[in-house]
């Protein structure tokens, strides 16, 4: 679920924010950005905090999986050399 429209900020991520120690709106803000804009979503996102309605609610947290550094379609060109540029045409 969004929390934030605007930044486009999920349920997991203010869930993980909160797990790694964030304890105020202005911690959220500052790690994810939520109510930076419009400032509708700060209440929702408070409730996550430390004493909100959400707060006990067990946070998924995400480990850091296998990083792939070949893939099976990786060419021998630099990275920078294999960039293609994209035109999109509208009608």
């Amino acid at each position: 679920m969004f929390i934030c429209i605007c930044n486009a900020i999920t349920e997991r991520q203010v869930q993980a924010a909160v797990a790694e120690g964030a304890s105020t709106l202005s911690d959220l803000q500052g790690q994810l950005g939520v109510a930076a804009c419009c400032g509708c979503c700060a209440e929702t996102a408070s409730e996550y905090l430390p004493g909100g309605r959400y707060a006990g609610q067990a946070s998924i947290r995400q480990e850091a999986g296998t990083l792939v550094t070949e893939a099976a379609n990786d060419s021998e060109l630099p990275a920078a050399a294999v960039m293609v540029e994209v035109a999109i045409r509208r009608a």
